[in-house]
């Protein structure tokens, strides 16, 4: 059991020791080159830092202490560097491509002519199948066309008088307008006439004659009617 002199004795035996080291390592410092170039560090000399018991550089009297590194510092850790911030890679240049502008729409004119074999018998003003037909087609030729304007115009042959005539002309361009108005035509874009028998196609001289089966068959080019539409063709 140790006493409290045995104690005090291990003490300043340790004391002793520390102070002998420091003065050695003192000492040496002395016998080295004290840093002629000015150097915080002394050196042996060779270049080599000179450390006391504890691993630590001396410090010469030139210039501030050093910073703390792994030579002059057994228990230096070296501080975290900062990360780089990550910057995204550009954004690829967004190409857009130069549209071409569709051709401006062309207006157009269309005509067509249904005479009195396809829409009407001789001295009617209803359609028959056959007219209907024709309509039909017609009709469909119009989802290529924004129509302005539909002028349709009736006309009757010579037989008869110019009146009853007149009015056999309106019934009949009246019937087509109301047949294709059904078929999705706007009722405000078609105008409506009736020319009676003012503008035959046929000659006088090539159906002369009083009423007969030959005659009625010989002007049945003037028992017709017209439709001419004014619009602009769709361009597709």
């Amino acid at each position: 059991m140790t006493n409290s002199f045995g104690k005090k004795h291990i003490g300043l035996a340790a004391a002793c020791a520390l102070a002998l080291g420091i003065l050695s390592g003192a000492a040496q410092a002395q016998n080295m080159n004290l840093n002629p170039d000015g150097k915080a560090i002394v050196d042996d000399g060779a270049g080599a830092a000179v450390k006391n018991p504890f691993g630590l550089c001396w410090h010469s009297s030139f210039g501030p202490p050093p910073a703390a590194g792994p030579e002059c510092d057994p228990n230096y850790v070296a501080p975290l560097k900062p990360m780089a911030a990550v910057v995204p890679p550009p954004a690829p240049p967004v190409v857009v491509a130069a549209m071409t502008p569709p051709p401006a729409p062309k207006p157009v004119a269309e005509k067509l002519t249904l005479d009195a074999d396809t829409l009407f018998d001789f001295d009617k003003a209803t359609l028959r199948p056959a007219g209907r037909d024709a309509l039909d087609t017609f009709v469909g030729k119009l989802a290529d066309i924004s129509p302005e304007t539909i002028m349709t115009i009736g006309h009757a042959d010579r037989i008869g008088t110019p009146r009853y005539n007149q009015r056999l002309s309106e019934q009949r361009v009246a019937t087509v307008k109301d047949y294709m108005v059904s078929k999705g035509v706007e009722p405000g874009r078609m105008y409506t006439e009736g020319k009676g028998e003012s503008q035959p196609v046929t000659k006088a001289e090539d159906c002369a004659g009083p009423k007969s089966a030959k005659v009625i068959a010989c002007l049945q080019p003037d028992r017709r009617v017209e439709i001419e539409v004014i619009g602009t063709r769709i361009v597709r």
